[in-house]
Parts: C-alpha cells; sequence; structure tokens
C-alpha cells in the first residue's frame, strides 16, 4: 500500500486510533445535545462560560480567552456574540489597549452556568468517566496532556 518508506499503522495502533475518532465525535455530539436541550447553549459556548467563571473578577481578554478554548477568534467572536444577545456576557474595551476586549460574565450568566453543569457534568461522568477505571483516566490524562503539549509546541513547556 502506497510508499514503502511509510510506518503504517498496526492493527492497535489502527484500533486506537479509530477508538479516539469515534469516541471523540460520539461523546462530542452527546454532549451538545444535552446541553442544547437542558441549557439552550452550544458546547463552546458552555465552555466560554466556565473559563469566564473560573477567571479572576468573571472576564478574560478575548485573546488570552481563544487560546484556552483553542478556537479562532472569529468563532470565538460569534459565539461570544450569542451569549451578548442572551444576556449571559458582556464585552468591554481594555483601558490600556485601544485593541483589546474583555468578555465578561454576567450575572444571568452564572447563574445559567449553575443551572447547566450539573446535568453537563453527570453527562460526562455517565458516558466518559464512570466508564473508566482509574487507571484508563490516568493512562490517557497523561497520553492526551503529551500530545497537548506537543501540538501546543515549544512554548507550552
Amino acid at each position: 500500500m502506497g510508499d514503502p518508506g511509510t510506518r503504517w499503522l498496526d492493527d492497535e495502533e489502527m484500533r486506537a486510533w479509530e477508538g479516539f475518532l469515534a469516541a471523540g465525535a460520539l461523546l462530542n455530539r452527546r454532549i451538545e445535545q444535552q446541553l442544547k436541550e437542558e441549557a439552550g447553549l452550544s458546547h463552546p459556548q458552555y465552555e466560554i462560560l466556565v473559563r469566564l467563571d473560573r477567571a479572576p473578577g468573571g472576564e478574560l481578554r478575548m485573546t488570552e480567552l481563544a487560546d484556552t478554548l483553542l478556537t479562532s477568534k472569529s468563532n470565538l467572536t460569534y459565539q461570544v456574540t450569542q451569549l451578548e444577545k442572551s444576556g449571559l456576557v458582556r464585552r468591554r474595551s481594555c483601558p490600556t489597549d485601544v485593541r483589546g476586549v474583555f468578555a465578561v460574565l454576567t450575572e444571568e450568566g452564572r447563574r445559567r452556568l449553575a443551572d447547566a453543569a450539573p446535568g453537563h457534568v453527570a453527562l460526562v461522568r455517565r458516558l466518559l468517566i464512570d466508564v473508566l477505571s482509574r487507571e484508563q483516566l490516568t493512562v490517557l490524562a497523561d497520553g492526551f496532556g503529551t500530545v497537548s503539549r506537543l501540538l501546543r509546541g515549544p512554548a507550552a513547556d
């Protein structure tokens, strides 16, 4: 098959790759459905609320928020605009940088997150955390941490 110098995936490697793809897609689909039905949020919107809730003062610069969410600035702008329309987030200008904009969690955003979080966590537990042993979770966390650091590049070290 193709280039003889290519290191093709063996059966176990292919099983891992295909399992990763299927589990990730299916888990994301179920999370997206649950958040839409129970909280009226998309998964990216939920993650924005979580990051803002954890940030000092409930606010982050848009560029920092995009970096933590691993999303494009244009996608983040779209999601924050939708959250703004719902009154869950507001934007404010940075007083020291005319180009800087902060996303700020509103009280309504805090309430929506508090309402959405229990169902979201229960689903993540039911579909991922509780079906794996502690050892499997450790292996996944370590392995995906390694991959994430590699993909983020030398600045992540």
